[in-house]
């Protein structure tokens, strides 16, 4: 009768746990059993796991198995146990050493010849085992690169199962081992200077990408609704090592990671069509659910373009992410938690038929109304800046007016963004749309005079708690763009303007 033991890692959302997969050989009927809530993949690793043994060269043990995978109640799926299975296996049969599968977690799918196939969420796999103090990890050879992004930890890369099983029995031996990071290939932003006047519509965009804000754009096909939001993400900072690992580990559950330069160092731009259902925006599936587009926006802009066109299940949906910054999603095997901490750009046309010129719309008044009734009060509340954009009349542009290009208006939204961080320094937050509303009305509370004009929206019903909330943080990103310490009446009336826009 023999025991053994190997470590893999379950992945619950964008959090690892830590699995022990206990193999036990003894007597009976030959067979293997598996025990500890596995879904229908797992379940056929047994298949997968036998053939890959034999065909490694090894001895399939002759006799009753049982593999329990513990914790007993924590639901597990997916291919990612099938190297660890197989080793544990070998172990309680003798043929590798037991000591060496201590402090070592093992990752990856097994072809039926014995190959190691890569497999979803290596990053947070590695970083969960980095956790726990668990120093060693084996990985497939094509996920190296993304492994390695986390330090702390003796990462190993395997081509094959025999590669593997030859390091446990050699300590001699050695597996690949991650070589220099590679940079992504730098990408060809839009330049904001692109856009055909425009004027307002563009400063809403900058104090949007200065403060975090959401941000609707209304007007007729042509004007520059798409144009201005592809060149959002040029306005924003690069993401620090801290979110770069946040974003990196969504994209890997969501199998979205390039193999050979897998960081994410650029804020993420993410524009579903307009037909996606709830569970592509928000997250699902069956099991523990997937991230949505939400979640692979985080940290940088998810754009609804056609935004009267989506369902509004779908739209209504994104109400809780919004405010909360992450999803939390249930489903039969558990809650999962992604995060969701984006930038909502939404860009709709006044009617149905859209003409360019507003003056040939052949909609009637409540055909208009009940196109951009779509979207929701409690929807539109969230949303901080909104802006009716015009047709452009004028092709031609004066020398002395050439529009501003993206480098000269990320100077001011940077220099903004320090302004914000200095100021939120130790509380958790980094822009201005994340600071909750009492914070600012209470330990930033501003003047009763310099706060009139959100007192006299509130009282005559112009807005909701909320919006005044989201106007004070308007408020703070007008006078960060301008360089002032704290909003004056002027930097508030000029944020109430930006979220009294009309959006028809």
């Amino acid at each position: 009768m023999s025991l053994a033991s190997a470590w893999a890692v379950a992945l619950h959302g964008v959090d690892g746990v830590l699995v022990e997969i206990e193999a036990h050989i003894g007597p009976g009927l030959p067979g293997l059993q598996m025990v500890g809530l596995p879904d229908t993949a797992l379940s056929e690793a047994r298949d997968r796991v036998r053939a890959a043994v034999l065909n490694s060269g090894e001895r399939w043990p002759p006799r009753r198995m049982t593999l329990a995978l513990s914790p007993a109640t924590l639901p597990k799926g997916g291919s990612s146990y099938d190297l660890a299975l197989s080793c544990a296996l070998l172990a309680a049969d003798g043929r590798i050493p037991t000591e060496r599968l201590h402090g070592l977690v093992l990752i990856g799918e097994l072809a039926l010849d014995g190959r190691l196939r890569p497999v979803r969420g290596v990053l947070p796999a590695v970083l969960a085992a980095r956790r726990v103090g668990i120093g060693q990890v084996v990985v497939p050879a094509a996920s190296l690169a993304e492994a390695s992004l986390v330090g702390g930890v003796r990462v190993h890369g395997a081509t094959c199962l025999k590669e593997v099983l030859g390091w446990l029995r050699n300590p001699v031996a050695e597996l690949a081992r991650p070589g220099p990071l590679r940079p992504a290939p730098p990408t060809a932003i839009p330049d904001l200077g692109d856009v055909l006047g425009q004027g307002d519509a563009r400063w809403a965009v900058e104090v949007a990408a200065a403060g975090g804000h959401h941000l609707l754009l209304t007007g007729p096909p042509g004007t520059g609704k798409t144009m201005l939001a592809q060149r959002m993400v040029g306005l924003l900072p690069a993401l620090t090592d801290s979110e770069a690992l946040e974003v990196t580990a969504v994209h890997s559950v969501a199998g979205l990671l390039a193999p050979e330069t897998p960081l994410i160092t650029v804020p993420p731009f993410v524009a579903p069509h307009h037909t996606s259902s709830v569970a592509a925006l928000v997250g699902g599936g069956s099991g523990l659910a997937k991230p949505g587009a939400v979640s692979r926006a985080h940290r940088g802009v998810l754009f609804l373009d056609e935004v009267a066109e989506f369902g509004s299940r779908s739209l209504e949906a994104l109400r809780t992410p919004l405010e909360d910054g992450e999803v939390r999603l249930a489903r039969r095997d558990g809650v999962v938690r992604y995060p969701a901490r984006c930038q909502l750009v939404l860009a709709a046309n006044p009617c149905p038929c859209a003409p360019p010129d507003e003056r040939d719309c052949t909609c009637a008044p409540s055909a208009r109304r009940r196109y951009l009734g779509r979207l929701s009060g409690p929807l539109l509340d969230r949303v901080d800046l909104r802006v009716a954009m015009r047709p452009v009349r004028d092709m031609g542009q004066a020398e002395d007016a050439e529009p501003e290009g993206t480098e000269t208006v990320r100077e001011r939204v940077l220099q903004a963004r320090a302004a914000a961080r200095a100021r939120w320094a130790g509380t958790g937050w980094s822009t201005n749309a994340e600071v909750p509303g009492p914070v600012l009305r209470r330990r930033f509370r501003l003047p009763r005079a310099v706060t009139e004009p959100i007192a006299v929206a509130l009282h005559r019903g112009m807005v909701t708690a909320r919006g005044a909330d989201r106007a004070l943080r308007l408020a703070w990103t007008v006078a960060d763009l301008v360089g002032r310490d704290r909003p004056l009446v002027e930097d508030v009336s000029v944020a109430m303007g930006l979220r009294d826009r009309r959006v028809s």
